[in-house]
Order: structure tokens, then sequence, then C-alpha cells
């Protein structure tokens, strides 16, 4: 799976089926990655079908890759044809039969290592047109083929979740809505809706400084970015600032800050003295373009390249009133958003990313100043990663005390419309005095 999901994108980037699909480089990075999303939410079903066609893969991973993505674009034009007047979403690429296989077979055909198997590859699309509804009936047989996740996935969430597993693996397939959280030290929630409007834009309410846009736009289309009045942050991530409820002068930590959006949320709060770690240079740059564009980058506010969980190479002993431990996790949350992300996962993932979040937040939990508090925070619906981690740390830390928090929140559908919620999961912490 891990191979499948490099190979997708590896074909996509190139001179391939999406340069034929689209003219100019802006549709061409678009289509490449509406394609490439739209595969990895439908890998199992179109791996199942390859296994069942091709008897024998040729040893050339494009091959594969290029050919996967050629049966889920096919399967759907099959399905926008059967489903005539019923338009499918828009964020499923549709094409027309005719063009699928005709453009698949030039693009094997335009590169070296795969000019040999054009004929394969057009025989196996042709075949699946011909045979479409017999060899779905058998596919559809297989767990990872009926939810496109991979089976461990699917087992992990049967147990864990024995009411919701089956809508949560529908959720996973449902693309997340596009949620801005307004600046409010440099525009408001009404002001910025206006904005919206006037661009054409439809949106809606959310808390006191959220909106949630009718449909996704690239931020430079999206009316005061360069001006810093927002940032792109879903529901769930909008929460943490008010969950630690900053106040003027109070000294902070945000661990593992990048890419910066709860950073910033922190700062728009209130002034507080913040410090903000991430271990990745890279994306510490990041948090620092993003405070930079919002307008948050003030005395009192400093970035550090560091492993939070190593206490010796940045803290210098002051205690800290609140710390934001937004772990590393399996992101297993967000894949309505990264796809991918299902197949790049193994299940001993989840296990390996327990133990170093228990690892990082026994570290911060040192540098809470007594009566200060630690919120712990993944991006995650695995409870190894949330739920149970918060409760063995209670059993770690005697003088910890579980404050209100939202504990485990699921991206569940309401009454048929996509949840405005990624999947996530908080615990606040009080030290004792």
């Amino acid at each position: 799976m891990l191979s499948s999901a490099h190979n997708v994108d590896a074909v996509l980037s190139g001179s391939s089926l999406s340069d034929s699909l689209a003219a100019t480089p802006g549709e061409l990075r678009a289509a490449s990655q509406a394609i490439s999303f739209h595969v990895m939410r439908r890998l199992g079903l179109v791996r199942a079908v390859s296994g069942m066609l091709v008897e024998r893969t040729p040893p050339y991973p494009l091959f594969n890759a290029l050919l996967l993505v050629a049966l889920a674009l096919l399967d759907t034009a099959c399905q926008a044809l059967a489903q005539a007047g019923e338009p499918l979403r828009r964020d499923i690429p549709v094409y027309a039969v005719h063009t699928v296989v005709d453009q698949a077979v030039e693009a094997a055909a335009g590169h070296r290592k795969m000019r040999t198997y054009k004929g394969l590859l057009n025989g196996t699309l042709r075949r699946f047109l011909r045979e479409r509804e017999a060899i779905l009936a058998q596919v559809l047989q297989q767990p990872e083929a009926r939810w496109n996740h991979p089976a461990w996935w699917i087992k992990q969430l049967q147990h864990a979740y024995p009411q919701e597993w089956e809508r949560l693996l529908e959720a996973a397939d449902q693309p997340g809505p596009m949620t801005l959280r307004i600046n409010l030290r440099r525009s408001s929630q009404a002001a910025m809706q206006e904005a919206l409007e006037a661009a054409g834009l439809e949106s809606q309410p959310l808390g006191e400084a959220g909106l949630v846009l009718g449909h996704p736009r690239p931020v430079q289309q999206i009316p005061g970015f360069a001006q810093g009045w927002w940032s792109v942050q879903d529901a769930s991530a909008q929460q943490a600032a008010g969950l630690i409820d900053p106040k003027p002068g109070m000294r902070v930590l945000d661990a593992c800050a990048a890419p910066g959006g709860k950073t910033a949320h922190l700062l728009e709060w209130a002034d507080v003295q913040l410090q903000a770690l991430d271990a990745d240079a890279g994306r510490l740059e990041r948090v620092e373009q993003n405070l930079q564009r919002l307008g948050l980058m003030r005395p009192g506010v400093t970035l550090h390249c560091a492993d939070a969980a190593d206490l010796d190479s940045w803290w210098d002993g002051r205690g800290f009133d609140a710390v934001l431990a937004d772990v590393p996790c399996t992101a297993s949350g967000i894949v309505r958003r990264h796809p991918d992300i299902r197949w790049l996962r193994r299940e001993a993932d989840v296990a390996k990313t327990a133990g170093l979040q228990r690892k990082i937040v026994d570290a911060l939990w040192k540098t809470v100043s007594p009566g200060g508090c630690l919120l712990y925070s993944s991006c995650s619906i695995f409870p190894q990663e949330g739920e149970r981690q918060a409760e063995q740390f209670l059993k770690r830390h005697a003088e910890a005390s579980r404050l209100p928090a939202p504990g485990q929140i699921l991206p569940l559908a309401d009454a048929g419309r996509i949840s405005l919620y990624d999947g996530f999961f908080y615990a606040l912490f009080a030290k004792s005095p």
C-alpha cells in the first residue's frame, strides 16, 4: 500500500495522465491533486480490481500506479453515466470513458519503460468496461475494497467504535469543509463575512471567530489573506486556545508547534509570553511566516528548534502557566483531508506514536508550574492516542487532575451533512499547587 500511494503521486506529478486532462499549469496542479485524492479514496477498490484482472504485474512500479489511476477514473466515469441527472460531488474528477482509456494508453506509450505494457493496460481497461458489474460484485466482498481502508484500520475502528465504525469509514471519504479562524486583532467575524459576500463567497459563522466556507477556495482567492485577517483552521483545532484560556502576561509553551495555527490563536487570544517549539527547523520557519503574516511576532514570542522531550536542549528551568502538547500521532482523524494517510500508516505505527506521546507529555509535565495546566491534544481517533493516553497519564502523575475538555471528537455527519469537525482528542490536566 505504501508504494502504491507514493507511485500514484509520482505518476500524477510527471508527464502522465493528468497532463493530458488539463490545460494550464494551474489547471494541471488542481487536476493532479483532485485525481490523487480521488484515487486514495478508492485505492482499496482499484487494487482489488487490478489484482483480479492482472495475474502478473509488470516489474515497473509506475505502470501499476498508472493502472490504478486509470481504473479509478474509469469506474467514476461509468458511475457518472449510470447516474445521469444526479451529479457527483464537486471534488470528484469525471472524464469521458474513451478519454480515460485513450489518455492512459498514451501516457504509457510516452514512458520508455512502460511502452512495452501499453497493450496490457489497454486490454485491462477494456475488460473492466465489459465486465464491470461482475468484477465489482466480486471484489466488494473484500473489506479493503468495500471500505477503501487497510484491513487493520477497519479492525481498529470496529473494536473502538462498534456502533459508529461504518459511519466513520464513510465520513473519511467525504472531504472536510474549509474553515477560517478570524484574527480578531485585525478583523471581526462580521467584517470578514461581509468581505466574503462582496467577493461572491458563501459562509456560515462558527463560534465567535470562525467561518465555514460554502465551497473551498485557494487562499489567494479569499479576501484578507495577505493582510492577516484570518487563518485556515479546522473547527476541532480552533478549540485549543479556548481550553487553555490564556490571560495577559502568562507564560505559555506551545510544544510541537508547526505549522503554527494553534500558536497564532493563543497569541490572538491574549498578550502572553509564548515559547513555540518544533523539532523540524523547516516547519518552524513556516510558524514564523504565519505569525509574521498575522502580525503576531512581537517581544515575548520566541521560536526554538528542539525536541520537546529533551528538556536539557531548550528548557531554562522556569515553569510555564500553560503548556499545549499537540503531540505527533497517526493523524487518523484527518484522513478526509489527507486520504493518503490511511495507506501510508502501518498498524505498528499506533503503538509507536503512543510511546512517543508518553515520552513527550511526561517530559513537558515537568515544565508546568504548580497550579498550571497542560492541554494534551492529538488529531487521532484511535483510543491509544486519546482516551487511553489520558487515563494512563493520570495513573503516572498523582499531582495531576483532569479538567473539563471535549475528549474524543469524531468526524461524524450530522443529519446527512458533512461534519464541521475533524477527528480530534483533547484532555486538560491541572497540576496541584
